[in-house]
């Protein structure tokens, strides 16, 4: 959605697009030394030699709505017609660290996502379903440790032990502060449960991903690409700089850090985008932090289409818009995508929705040449150029987060709050006033739309989860729930690896509620910051 004014063109994070690009760009480069090799330093073209020429990047699909069991029946589709890795979105109770049946809780039962309360709700989510043979991402941010050790207990009941189990938690809790809200803890006790998960994963479930450093969010809240660079890369640093503080040496758990970005309709900003972050985090890591293992200099990240640039208007144009974002991200050299549904922004997707999200990665995969060579836009005058741009513009505002004194002080200060908010204010006044144009709603729009019938989540499931917790409370063993969750509280108000008690509180079978609840007793809870 690039906009015009004075007939110059201007991309996503407010820099003018030449109407031609040449060599003059490049002046003083030798390109082959600029760029690399795909899979070297400093990853410009690519984190792995091959790219897609080897395989095709694992198509994800976001899902999760309701109860456990009907997500499990929805992975089961998704699986059946070819997904390759489980995305698994949790309603916001479970997000906020609430029971179902927590008053607080009331009316949002199942409905952005899956409620899970215990062992059982996930045992019921992931029944029938191979542990050890799918690799599954949860996007989960504060009560993200639980989570993962929930998957990790009913995992071992199927046999499958930690080192078989591949995935992703997102676990950034510093972009909930700056753009999304679901935050427990305030950023110390929050940055500390990092580097326990840090340390116990690399212990328990080497092969996991402990964090999904995410700029998706922040640009969903109206970052622009410049800003999405930078304040998800200031957040890795900070990430870094707390496993460093905590003990870790760096290429202990730098290799299995990842990334999350969201891929929009300026296809080729978006492919410069990429191509900007993976060099920046290459240099990064190798000149400021000395790491030296090649994996802890690769940005690996997954990308999901834009969820922000879906309209109600004439929703079947999503499919279209979908399309083009999935080929950025493609051509950006993603490791992972998730493809929104056409209707998402009427409701949740129905099984039709999904399936054509899915297809249409399918097709990207297995019906175009972006596959049959690495990086094809490498030497591109044009992406050449937007990439320095673009990193000029991002080093500059993770300079200043730096001055402030790093990204947890510029939260604080309100500084990338406050820069998002105004280019989402910019983005809708030249929407307003047709600068930026956006197909069916402030051009070519239709005086009568369709009708559309959404899928709708069945009110009933709040009383549903509320008498499963119930049955779960009579049945367990009282007196080890509270010694399990007092052993958890003694170590959150020390020093130790808060994970160990929490998986046996869990194990026992206290929720999701309890477990979060015990930390707020000692972390206490965030209160935010407004903008200056």
């Amino acid at each position: 959605m690039a906009r015009e004014s004075g007939g110059v063109r201007y991309n996503e994070s407010g820099l003018p697009v030449e109407p031609v690009y040449g060599p003059r760009a490049l002046a003083g480069w030798d390109p082959r030394e600029r760029l690399g090799e795909p899979g070297a330093y400093p990853f410009t073209r690519g984190v792995y030699p091959s790219m897609y020429t080897g395989r095709p990047w694992t198509m994800r699909q976001y899902a999760g709505f309701g109860t456990a069991r009907e997500s499990n029946a929805r992975y089961r589709q998704l699986i059946a017609h070819g997904t390759t890795g489980l995305s698994v979105a949790f309603d916001l109770p479970t997000q906020m660290g609430h029971d179902s049946d927590a008053p607080i809780a009331s009316g949002e039962i199942g409905k952005v996502g899956v409620a899970i309360d215990s062992v059982e709700d996930m045992r019921e989510l992931f029944d029938g379903i191979p542990l050890d043979r799918v690799s599954t991402s949860m996007t989960i941010n504060a009560p993200a440790a639980v989570l993962l050790l929930l998957y990790q207990l009913v995992a071992e009941e199927g046999g499958v032990t930690g080192d078989q189990l591949s995935g992703t938690i997102q676990n950034d809790v510093l972009k909930e502060y700056i753009a999304r809200g679901t935050y427990i803890f305030p950023p110390a006790p929050s940055l500390r449960l990092v580097a326990d998960t840090f340390r116990y994963c690399r212990a328990e479930i080497p092969k996991w991903n402990t964090i999904s450093i995410s700029g998706y969010h922040m640009a969903e809240a109206g970052a622009s690409p410049a800003q999405e660079i930078a304040f998800t890369l200031s957040n890795g640093i900070e990430y870094v700089r707390t496993a460093l503080a905590a003990g870790m040496a760096v290429d202990d758990f730098a290799p299995r850090l990842s990334f999350f970005f969201v891929s929009r309709t300026t296809l080729l900003e978006e492919v410069a985008k990429f191509r900007a972050a993976r060099r920046m985090w290459a240099r990064l890591m190798k000149e400021d932090f000395g790491a030296r293992d090649p994996r802890s200099l690769m940005l690996r990240f997954h990308t999901q289409t834009a969820g922000v640039q879906l309209t109600a208007q004439q929703p079947e144009v999503n499919l279209v818009r979908v399309a083009v974002q999935g080929l950025a991200a493609v051509l950006g050299g993603t490791q992972s995508l998730h493809t929104n549904s056409f209707d998402e922004a009427l409701a949740l997707p129905t099984d039709t929705s999904a399936r054509l999200a899915l297809r249409t990665q399918q097709v990207l995969a297995y019906e175009t040449d972006v596959t049959a060579t690495v990086d094809p836009f490498a030497g591109s005058y044009a992406v050449e150029s937007m990439t320095d741009d673009l990193e000029a513009a991002a080093t500059e505002l993770m300079v200043y987060i730096d001055e402030l004194g790093g990204a947890v002080a510029a939260i604080e200060h309100g500084f990338q709050k406050g820069e998002i908010e105004r280019n989402a204010y910019r983005i809708a006044q030249e929407t307003d006033a047709g600068e930026r144009i956006v197909v069916g709603v402030n051009r070519f729009r239709l005086d009568e739309e369709a009708p559309y019938e959404p899928l709708r989540v069945d009110p009933a499931i709040e009383a549903r989860q509320a008498a499963r917790l119930a049955t779960l409370r009579a049945g367990r063993d009282r007196t080890a729930v509270t010694a399990a969750l007092t052993a958890l509280r003694q170590t959150a108000e020390g020093t130790g690896n808060v994970l160990y008690p929490m998986r046996e509180a869990l194990r026992a079978r206290a929720t999701v509620g309890e477990v979060c609840q015990t930390l707020r007793e000692v972390w206490g809870s965030y209160l935010p910051t407004e903008a200056f």
